[in-house]
């Protein structure tokens, strides 16, 4: 899965590129994700700070979290174009009908396909088998392009979250 998600990501971004993961309180139609990436490219490809461009990219990724990285190596990001960038994530929550700031849902990869719940519902999925210790988590804090790649899917056991629920026994 790794190898897979390098692949999607700019190659030329150093390891230490800033990242921010918004999660789309719902998937995305084919239709839905074309506009959103060009919207994404439209912002990044325009992308400053104090004046000066930002080397910038974002994608909509697995139908339902908007990426967006910024390579500092060149010019640090700041304030004001961080807010540019979140009056853009409000802006597809309106037209889209989605919430990307809800930080109580927790999203799960299951069969390939990244599913939903609310944190207060993960113990009662574990009790009854819908997901175990080896199931994939998406840990949206990842705060770099390296995070990203390194621990964005991690299993349930050695995620944030092992330590708020009672794992199953292997």
């Amino acid at each position: 899965m790794q190898n897979e998600l390098s692949e999607l990501l700019p190659a030329d971004f150093a390891n230490e590129s800033r990242l921010w993961v918004y999660q789309s309180s719902r998937p995305f139609s084919d239709k839905e994700e074309a506009e959103i990436n060009e919207q994404l490219f439209h912002f990044y490809s325009q992308w400053l700070t104090h004046g000066e461009a930002v080397k910038g990219w974002a994608k909509l990724l697995y139908k339902q979290f908007v990426v967006v990285m910024a390579d500092e190596t060149g010019s640090n990001v700041s304030g004001c174009s961080t807010d540019g960038m979140v009056r853009v994530i409000k802006s597809m929550e309106k037209q889209y009908k989605a919430n990307f700031f809800d930080r109580l849902m927790v999203t799960f990869l299951v069969k390939e396909k990244a599913e939903m719940l609310p944190f207060d519902q993960v113990q009662y999925a574990i009790d009854k088998g819908y997901i175990n210790n080896d199931t994939l988590v998406f840990n949206n804090i990842a705060t770099t392009k390296k995070e990203l790649l390194d621990t964005w899917l991690v299993p349930l056991h050695k995620s944030w979250l092992a330590s708020r629920v009672v794992l199953t026994k292997s």
